[in-house]
């Protein structure tokens, strides 16, 4: 894998913690990415997945907004 990033470089690049993009390494969520030893290797070209736990909180709130509306 020649154009890959660090999981510092990712953190940096996506404006997330490195602990989170640890997270979603190990939870298969970035495609692409190899595991060496202790460290993450991420293709300079991947996409930041989406944060399902805004997703979930969001509808959450949709659906106390709603219920109160009524």
């Amino acid at each position: 894998m020649l154009d890959a990033i660090s999981v510092k470089e990712a953190a940096e690049k996506w404006q997330i913690s490195e602990r989170r993009i640890q997270k979603l390494c190990e939870n298969g969520r970035i495609e692409g990415v190899k595991r060496f030893g202790h460290s993450w290797m991420i293709p300079a070209d991947a996409k930041k997945p989406c944060d399902l736990r805004k997703r979930r909180k969001a509808v959450g709130n949709e659906e106390e907004t709603a219920h109160e509306h009524q």
